[in-house]
């Protein structure tokens, strides 16, 4: 990385990295919370919480170039 688009990229991917640990952190805080509940609006709401919680991880792997080409 070079110059100024190499210190935005850098910029980019630490306030990626944050908010994704941000929003993961509630996400899986609020599937465990709503895990025991039955129903099928509960079931989409826990896997939309799951799908949320993975596209965290994904982000994070990528933010610190584990994933992707960095």
């Amino acid at each position: 990385m070079e110059g100024a688009t190499g210190v935005a990229a850098s910029i980019e991917k630490s306030i990626a990295f944050v908010f994704a640990i941000v929003v993961g952190g509630t996400t899986s805080f609020q599937l465990a919370k709503d895990w025991k509940s039955t129903g099928l609006d509960n079931q989409v709401t826990k896997l939309l919480l799951g799908l949320m919680a993975f596209g965290c991880i994904l982000v994070i792997l990528t933010a610190v170039g584990v994933l992707g080409a960095a």
